[in-house]
């Protein structure tokens, strides 16, 4: 049996020797023998040491690396009666350590030395319910607890953790996070499953006969000003309440960890639970989501039997009328629903069992409905090949001598089109795009064009390749089952029709009719979402254009539009549909025979060729925004691209002219918008 006996004793008089003697202490090849022997045992005879020293030393006889704090200082005492495995000597080391102040982090390949209070803030080996770590070792444990509090638990477990050690409380899962030493943990373990064990009365059920289940839970949980209504989590640091109306039953269902406020609150909801006063049957309920004077009218609808009509309020007969909405008497005799617009709140006058049978159908339509964000990605791609190649002739000359003379020529193509030669002839203005070649001799005066050039010869040709690319993405916001809408384009003037107003004078009066409408892109949404994710939209998606050669008396307009109603998941991508257009035109105007003659023929034809290729694709991708947290996600993304489009505009400075940049946009998370100056 090897055995290692490292004396300190007299280096408390000369601790420059402590390195020296402790690499002396130590055999060359340690290393190597324990990992053969790991259970040969070893007597440690620490007194007074430096701690890099002896964490130096546990290191050669164990193989562990270590990194030490530069803040880890300070003298150790470790000493064995008797020989201990060396399995046991790292154990020992940072028992020792603890006492001093010091705590080692475990890594993969590495062990940390540093302060204790430092400890939390570093890496640690993390864990549930389970804990396999023992020891003086730093481990972090998720504990969620199923009966009690975690709030009213932990001001129990602080005082048994360290100063330098950390305990909180997650309030949403009702769970405890520890970081400490992993036998005290264990410790703690044992007095957490012993107080979290469920109580017979933890729940209670209460029936209720004269008041409404949910206007009682809601005025309850303001008064437990620890509790909540509606399932919701109670403060932190205080023990948990929970009151849930059950509609269908009327009745209160209590949950808590306390029985004593159980009975306290039977007795609340026996004061509370009587039938109303004489007159006293008007109730006021405030909507959160709703909108008053429609859920009145379904109400009416519900107490009567009848359909109600559906309703359509503008700003101006809102502005019009009073606040509290017009409401005419139910057909049962004594109830009465009013909207107050102001408030957006019912006033219902009806017995406590009907307003009661009420109250819950309020509370279910009450509820928040959710946005869906609608991206709609519209690509037009248009390529189009144009060709033309004539010649034309003509012959004035003898047009003013006397006698019989021969005039002629070829006048091809349509008049005002910017390829005849008669136009060209009376001015060369109108001539189109493209090449033009003519022969010129002098000028004629023709009978009914006035003078005109003498033009003998016009050649033309024109090769055109025009190609477009046309990407647009509009988006839409809006609340579920309301129809959005979004136009981005012209208004345009349409003449529809027009007359002359006489009356007692000799002079007429044109007059016009014009009527206004947009062209350009439209895309009108109004999604529906369903329970199981799935979002059905009703669609309508236009593009419309103007032609370029149109006046604005005769105007013309190219549309597409699609109206469909689709389903599609939430987040997914779907094509609503495209056009896929390839049209070609081929047109020639020549002089019978001469035409046709090979080669010779160009000398007597005009021909147009031209073909048109269009690709248009429409898609769309909804998003459902059901809380606050998901359309902050959404505005921030967009609002972020907003800012770095601004931030890479910038104008170049100029020597004379002033510097105008815009003031960049604040951060949507630390500032609030700007104002318009």
């Amino acid at each position: 049996m090897n055995m290692l006996s490292v004396s300190k004793n007299f280096l408390r008089r000369m601790p420059a020797l402590s390195a020296l003697l402790l690499a002396l202490a130590v055999p060359p090849g340690l290393a190597q023998a324990q990992a053969q022997a790991p259970h040969d045992p070893v007597v440690l005879n620490f007194v007074n040491a430096d701690i890099p020293s002896v964490i130096k030393a546990v290191g050669e006889l164990t193989g562990k690396n270590f990194v030490i704090n530069p803040r880890v200082k300070g003298t150790v005492m470790i000493t064995s009666a008797r020989a201990v495995p060396r399995s046991q000597v790292y154990p020992i080391l940072l028992a020792a350590l603890r006492m001093q102040g010091f705590t080692a982090i475990e890594g993969r390949d590495v062990v940390k030395i540093v302060p204790e209070a430092e400890a939390k803030h570093e890496y640690s080996v993390t864990r549930g319910k389970e804990l396999n770590e023992r020891g003086d070792r730093i481990v972090t444990q998720v504990y969620p607890l199923q009966y009690e509090s975690a709030a009213q638990v932990m001001p129990v477990l602080r005082p048994l953790i360290g100063p330098n050690n950390a305990i909180a409380v997650l309030p949403g899962s009702n769970t405890l996070v520890i970081t400490d030493y992993a036998d005290n943990v264990r410790r703690l373990n044992a007095i957490i499953a012993a107080a979290d064990q469920p109580t017979p009365n933890d729940t209670a059920l209460i029936k209720l006969e004269h008041v409404s289940a949910v206007d009682l839970a809601h005025s309850l949980g303001r008064l437990m000003a620890d509790g909540s209504a509606g399932g919701q989590a109670a403060a932190p640091g205080a023990a948990r309440l929970t009151i849930v109306p059950d509609l269908r039953s009327n009745s209160l269902l209590v949950r808590s960890d306390n029985p004593a406020r159980i009975q306290m609150l039977r007795g609340l909801v026996a004061g509370l639970d009587v039938p109303g006063a004489l007159g006293g049957n008007v109730h006021v309920v405030y909507l959160r989501n709703a909108e008053a004077a429609k859920l009145a009218e379904t109400l009416r609808g519900i107490l009567s039997g009848e359909t109600p009509t559906p309703f359509a309020a503008t700003p101006s007969a809102a502005a019009s009328t009073s606040p509290a909405a017009v409401a005419t008497p139910t057909a049962t005799a004594g109830n009465m629903i009013l909207a107050d617009t102001a408030t957006n709140s019912l006033v219902i006058s009806a017995p406590d069992v009907t307003y009661n049978a009420l109250r819950a159908v309020i509370d279910k339509l009450d509820a928040r409905r959710a946005q869906v964000f609608v991206e709609a990605l519209v690509v037009e791609i248009t390529a189009e090949k144009a060709a033309e190649f004539g010649i034309q002739w003509q012959d004035l000359r003898n047009v003013h001598d006397s006698g019989n003379n021969f005039i002629g020529g070829t006048n091809l193509g349509g008049r005002n089109t910017g390829s005849n030669i008669i136009d060209a002839a009376a001015n060369l203005g109108t001539l189109g795009q493209g090449l033009n070649i003519g022969v010129v001799s002098g000028t004629v005066n023709i009978p009914g064009l006035g003078e005109v050039l003498n033009l003998g010869v016009l050649a033309r040709a024109l090769e055109s390749d025009a190609n477009a690319n046309i990407l647009s993405t509009p988006n839409l916001l809006t609340m579920d089952n309301e129809e959005a809408k979004i136009v981005v384009g012209q208004n345009v003037p349409f003449v529809t029709g027009q007359y002359a107003q006489t009356g007692s004078t000799t002079t007429p009066t044109p007059f016009q009719t014009i009527e206004r409408r947009d062209v350009g892109l439209t895309l009108k949404v109004r999604p529906q979402v369903s329970e199981g994710g799935s979002i059905k939209m009703q669609i309508y998606q236009e593009i419309s254009s103007l032609r370029p050669t149109t006046t604005a008396t005769d105007v013309i307009t190219d549309k597409r539009s699609i109206d469909s109603t689709v389903l599609v998941d939430d987040g997914r991508i779907i094509v609503l549909g495209g056009l896929i257009q390839d049209s070609m035109q081929d047109g020639v105007d020549k002089v019978p025979l001469l035409g046709n003659i090979p080669l010779l023929g160009h000398l007597f034809k005009s021909e147009k060729r031209k073909r048109t290729k269009t690709n248009l694709m429409v898609f769309l991708r909804p998003h459902v925004l059901r809380d606050t947290a998901s359309a902050d996600a959404m505005t921030g993304e967009r609002y972020d691209f907003i800012r770095q489009k601004q931030a890479e505009f910038r104008m170049e400075p100029h020597p004379i002219l002033p510097d105008m940049q815009m003031d960049p946009l604040p951060d949507l998370k630390m500032a609030p918008l700007p104002a318009a100056r």
